[in-house]
């Protein structure tokens, strides 16, 4: 799951890179901005990339985990019972 959510950061964030790039052509030239406000385009970065981390976890945690909690009980409940088809291995 944070695998999963860390790929979709990385896949939204190189969209918003390469468009960005694309729309801010005219400040190529001048590299004297990113050497001036460097650390506050990386706080941004950082902070950007912090909050859509989040973000997608709590959606694939929303979407993907949805009856974890039912179904766990419900196999705990057939394994107390003793209805299951899982067989333990004869140790040699």
């Amino acid at each position: 799951m944070v695998a999963n959510s860390f790929f979709l950061t990385i896949a939204i964030l190189l969209a918003h890179g390469f468009w960005l790039l694309g729309e801010l052509k005219f400040f190529i030239p001048k590299a004297v901005l990113f050497h001036e406000y460097g650390t506050v385009i990386l706080v941004y970065v950082a902070t950007l990339f912090l909050n859509l981390f989040a973000a997608a976890f709590a959606l694939n945690r929303k979407f993907f985990l949805k009856d974890t909690g039912r179904k766990l009980s419900h196999l705990d409940k057939q394994l107390h019972v003793g209805q299951t088809e899982v067989r333990e291995e004869e140790v040699d």
